[in-house]
């Protein structure tokens, strides 16, 4: 019978004392996640942080959201139309797509995101909000909605990648590349300024060349970049303003924020200049403008949520 050397026993000790503390290390690298009391919000933020404990992830609900309404995004009927037919399709149980929406800084993506919250919250709809470092968590969030009788609408603003990054395989397999079925009552919207969400570089057309020492597929290496925005089922692009409509948009938040006709008509002059030193004709814009202007010249501003 084979007996053990004692002189191994200490080693084979070590080794066990060292796998246990690996697995020790690793367990709190694992996001421990609190389960979010559902009834306190429809709109929720992901939150991570690293304490003696390990890694701590909670849903934090988002108490004062934004009260953009629907109406109020103007000429971009097109794509307002899209993302409402989409949404609805979504809370009233038929298939529907995830979407990326591109496209110039303030050129309403994002708020056209926190108006369907308001359009469609009352049918069900939630929103969770993951910042673009933690999409490494998208598998575990899924996890913790996938049963619950809302629909939830994942929102990353502002999306783009570097080479190497975590988030964008993690992204990649909720949206289409997992051994799991996706689940039903998730979607994921996402904004960003770059249609391939990820930077593409003149160099990767002049090192497609047939060399002894290339690669041999070279095509493959710009293929993977554009794969992630391919598994959006829904791309909607978004452009700047002309000068009517930017000029429409800022007469239409100046209403809002109380002032009248004559105040519109004298600003005009103003609100051009603004976005010319700004560089920009957008949507945006157009509400800081209005927000500077009654700010110096207008009357006090009353909330809409207490109109």
């Amino acid at each position: 019978m084979p007996t053990t050397d004692p002189k191994a026993e200490p080693v084979l000790a070590g080794l066990a004392d060292q796998l246990q503390a690996l697995i020790s290390q690793l367990s709190g690298l694992m996001p421990h996640v609190k389960p979010p009391d559902w009834e306190s919000a429809v709109a929720f933020r992901w939150r991570r942080r690293q304490s003696a404990l390990g890694v701590q992830a909670w849903l934090s609900p988002v108490k004062h959201r934004s009260d953009l309404g629907l109406d109020d995004l103007q000429h971009i009927d097109e794509q307002k139309q899209i993302l409402v037919r989409n949404t609805r399709q979504f809370v009233e149980g038929r298939t529907a797509n995830n979407v990326l929406l591109t496209g110039s800084r303030g050129t309403g993506k994002s708020s056209m995101i926190k108006a369907l919250l308001n359009a469609f919250h009352p049918k069900g709809l939630r929103m969770i909000e993951v910042d673009k470092e933690d999409l490494v968590d998208l598998p575990d969030i899924v996890d913790l909605v996938a049963e619950r009788p809302e629909r939830f609408v994942i929102f990353c603003d502002d999306l783009s990648f570097e080479e190497g990054e975590g988030g964008y395989k993690a992204l990649k397999t909720v949206l289409d590349g997992s051994i799991a079925a996706q689940s039903d009552n998730v979607l994921v919207y996402a904004t960003s300024n770059r249609r391939h969400l990820m930077p593409e570089y003149m160099r990767e057309n002049l090192d497609t060349k047939y060399t002894e020492d290339g690669e041999i597929h070279p095509g493959e290496t710009v293929e993977e970049k554009i794969s992630l925005s391919e598994r959006f089922g829904l791309w909607v692009p978004f452009y700047p303003f002309n000068q009517d409509h930017y000029l429409s948009v800022v007469a239409h938040w100046m209403a809002q924020l109380g002032a009248d006709g004559k105040q519109i008509e004298k600003a005009r002059g103003d609100a051009l200049r603004f976005a010319l030193e700004r560089g920009s004709r957008s949507g945006r814009v157009a509400s800081q403008f209005a927000r500077d202007w009654i700010g110096q010249y207008g009357h006090r501003r009353r909330s809409r949520r207490s109109a």
